[in-house]
């Protein structure tokens, strides 16, 4: 038996959990839609590397116009990407892209699936690609969601070499295709066949196209029109494709709306080749299931007599269709779906206050109403199946009950994937159940049954925190269940010179009324912590309290870890407090492990007073005010119209050069700056869509090319410049411990002013020069660095530190 099924089904009929909203009421249009939707059996599976990499397009079309079932499978969560909203990076961007994912397949009608595979930034061969991810592992995620979904047929977004661009890629086109026979062979993956069969897919094919100066289309490929107008929904395929692919904010995706004709092309992969349409040879009728022809009697009679003006009329007919089908194979949880629907039946389960401790109760109003008219033919009841209360669901008039959960019951709400610490390559879990979504489901008050008559419907809804905002009106929230206490770090890594001794602060935020306990830091063998121990009474629930301990390295370790752990109620907690709050995605509360990585390393400083001015978001500044920096937020207007000269160096964030519309009017005054005595050091820019291109005194030009090996073998090429040898000597082990790549978007053609310091390259490359460039300019320095500094520091990697360091220091 399939278990995972139902809950599946429930996405694909409707966004029901839009922001978190308990339930999201059908028109009677997309009712109409819903209802054609039921005469439709096939499905259709999406294959492909990334949050983004989906034709939302064909995703619309193959959902809203084919009816069939869809759904997109991305075998990553986004994480190794750049961040163009704010400063999250590596699982908290993940975690942010999941929902961008969500939130698009609300929006065009497909599933979301993920395999366990971490995203480590960019690769440039599949080979390295399973080689960190472990390609038995991830093959095995892609035979589970295929046993699962049972596609009719499969479609990749890339093909298996080079031209799909991105390690990654390649990878997910060649899992594809392996799984597609592994899905079907009882050989493979055996321990999966407890649960679910196994599946023949009819065939799998390449969605391909026609971008980034790569045309992979042919005449006589298969060829499908998308671009299709539905009046019913009044927008064209293309034009609910753009709003889909919108919610990709977090990688600027924002797009037009399209509209008219738009041909996709498909080519033959795997199993039964065809020749002129991209479901030849599949039957998708209800009736193609035995047993099923009065059913499609039925259903034939129910659409054509539907009134859009007056659903409700649809029930008793629908009520006879739940009857017929209840041991047949049919979309059972949409029909369950459209009768509450038609029913104008709502439902939500909410919480009083956002967050419970683990211990507490929590209290849960049910809340239900039914929107059919007067006269209507059978009574409807809402009974509490946990609890055995039944209410009357009187036309239009809405039913409460009040439950009290045990908090403990629930579990402490976190998402699955970051339950444990992981490596680099997958994420860990510990339950098959959860393997393949995006998300674990959210937590309910119970099953309650919804009675017409003698039929009935059981239904679940989310518990969720509702609240009006005074300006945004009503918003909804996951509920979240915490520990006791939290203990947050300002930082994920702490970077000491020398045996300096540095001042960490650590808020507490209390979850519970009345709460005590003890707090006590570790740190590593020789390091010393004041005080080693804090008695903690934090009296409201709410209650936020900030402690500094002073942790002063000494002994012969040099890097380790720092822990803050908590002692209430004779149980231990080692938990932080992380909340993503975005309005284009549910709020996102997480409870991270209470740790961050210390280093001690031998760090000199020339000039400390640093101007930052924002790009795309990264936490550079954050990372040298921790290490003794002040750093100044310098706006737009302070760069145009004030005096710079009070500065040391002068920082651009990551991308400045793509985002900001006014960098021209700052970049003279800026180059002055440097002509004038100042160092300003710019970050990478990708090379398209740059607001200004003289982003140096001298010229030089963007490219594509990066260095991905993070361990990759770093040559000096100007052994004596100052960037290597002020204030910190930089050797060769400073280019240890760095994480996910050395850099990206590395400078080409670059002007004989400038030199080139380091040297680099992936295994098999020609070494390239363009990742750090040095210039003087007038009295003053001007660098630009495409190294990953926005990775590096962030994450406390000592060499890294230092290099910066002496590239912001005045020679």
């Amino acid at each position: 038996m399939n278990y995972r099924l139902p809950f599946l089904c429930l996405l694909s009929i409707a966004p029901f959990f839009v922001k978190a909203q308990a339930s999201a009421q059908l028109n009677a249009a997309e009712i109409r839609q819903g209802l054609a939707a039921l005469n439709v059996t096939g499905s259709v599976l999406y294959i492909a590397a990334h949050p983004d990499d989906e034709n939302t397009r064909l995703l619309t079309y193959l959902s809203k116009e084919k009816k069939v079932r869809t759904g997109y499978l991305s075998l990553t969560r986004g994480d190794g990407g750049q961040n163009l909203i704010g400063t999250e990076q590596g699982d908290l961007l993940g975690l942010i892209r999941t929902q961008e994912l969500l939130a698009a397949r609300r929006t065009d009608g497909a599933e979301q699936f993920f395999s366990r595979a971490n995203d480590f930034g960019f690769s440039k061969t599949s080979e390295e690609s399973f080689k960190i991810w472990g390609k038995e592992q991830i093959l095995s995620d892609v035979v589970w969601v295929i046993r699962n979904f049972q596609p009719d047929v499969i479609i990749t977004r890339f093909p298996e070499d080079a031209r799909a661009g991105h390690g990654h890629h390649q990878a997910s086109a060649i899992l594809a295709r392996e799984a597609f026979a592994a899905a079907a062979d009882p050989k493979r993956f055996p321990e999966q066949l407890k649960f679910v069969k196994i599946w023949k897919t009819k065939r799998i094919v390449w969605n391909t196209f026609n971008f980034g100066g790569a045309n992979t289309t042919s005449d006589d490929q298969i060829k499908l029109d998308v671009g299709v107008f539905n009046p019913l929904l009044g927008k064209s395929y293309g034009e609910i494709a753009a709003e889909s692919r919108s919610n990709h904010k977090s990688q600027g995706f924002g797009s037009a709306l399209q509209r008219g004709s738009a041909i996709e092309f498909f080519s033959p992969v795997a199993g039964d080749a065809a020749q002129k349409d991209l479901f030849e040879g599949l039957d998708f009728k209800l009736d193609r299931n035995k047993g099923t022809e009065k059913a499609q009697q039925m259903l034939n009679a129910i659409n054509a007599a539907y009134d859009a003006a007056a659903p409700a009329k649809s029930i008793p007919a629908l009520l006879q269709l739940k009857e017929e089908v209840k041991n047949l194979p049919f979309k059972h949880q949409q029909l369950d779906e459209l009768i509450l629907a038609c029913a104008g039946i709502w439902m939500e389960t909410t919480t009083p206050e956002p967050a419970y401790a683990l211990d507490d109760s929590v209290p849960v109003l049910v809340s239900v109403i039914s929107r059919v008219g007067a006269g209507f033919p059978m009574k409807i009841t809402l009974q509490d199946l946990s609890r055995g209360k039944v209410s009357d669901l009187n036309p239009n008039q809405m039913a409460t009950q009040t439950v009290i959960l045990s908090a403990r019951s629930i579990g402490i709400t976190q998402p699955y994937w970051l339950k444990q610490t992981h490596p680099t390559g997958s994420y860990l879990i510990d339950s098959l159940n959860h393997l393949g979504m995006p998300e674990a489901p959210a937590p309910s008050a119970g099953v309650y049954r919804i009675s017409f008559g003698k039929q009935f419907i059981d239904i679940t809804r989310p518990i969720v925190y509702k609240h009006t905002d005074p300006v945004k009106g009503e918003l909804y929230q996951p509920l979240v269940i915490a520990p006791p206490v939290t203990a947050t770090m300002t930082e994920k890594s702490f970077l000491f010179s020398n045996n300096t001794p540095k001042k960490i602060t650590v808020q507490l935020k209390s979850f519970k009324e009345g709460l005590k306990g003890l707090i006590s830091p570790q740190v590593p063998a020789g390091w010393k912590v004041s005080p080693e121990k804090v008695e903690i009474d934090l009296p409201a629930k709410g209650t936020v309290k900030n402690l500094e301990f002073i942790i002063t390295p000494a002994g012969t370790v040099s890097s380790g870890k720092l822990s803050i752990w908590a002692a209430v109620d004779g149980k231990t907690y080692n938990q932080g407090l992380k909340v993503l709050s975005y309005d284009h995605i549910p709020v996102q509360t997480l409870f991270p492990f209470a740790e961050a990585k210390v280093e001690r390393a031998d760090l000199k400083f020339a000039g400390m007073n640093i101007g930052y001015i924002a790009g795309a978001g990264d936490l550079i500044p954050e990372s040298l005010t921790q290490i003794g920096y002040h750093v100044t937020w310098l706006t737009e207007k302070q760069v145009i119209d004030g005096d710079l000269s009070a500065y040391d160096a002068i920082i651009t964030g990551v991308r400045l050069y793509n985002i900001s519309d006014q960098i021209s009017a700052m970049q003279p005054k800026l180059m002055e700056y440097v002509k004038n005595g100042g160092t300003m050091l710019v970050q990478y820019n990708v090379n398209g869509t740059l607001k200004f291109n003289d982003i140096g005194p001298y010229p030089f030009r963007l490219t594509r090319d990066r260095v991905t090996d993070e361990d990759a073998k770093v040559s000096f090429l100007a052994p004596n410049d100052a960037a290597l040898n002020f204030p910190n000597k930089i050797t060769a082990k400073d280019f240890d411990g760095w994480i996910q790549e050395r850099g990206l978007y590395f400078a080409g053609d670059i002007d004989s002013h400038y030199v080139p310091v380091l040297g680099m390259n992936d295994i098999g490359e020609p070494s390239g020069n363009g990742s750090l460039l040095v210039a003087p300019f007038g009295k003053g320095k001007f660098v630009y660095t495409s190294l990953a500094f926005f990775r590096e520091l962030p994450a406390g990697v000592p060499g890294a530190y230092r290099l910066f360091v002496n590239l912001i220091s005045k020679n």
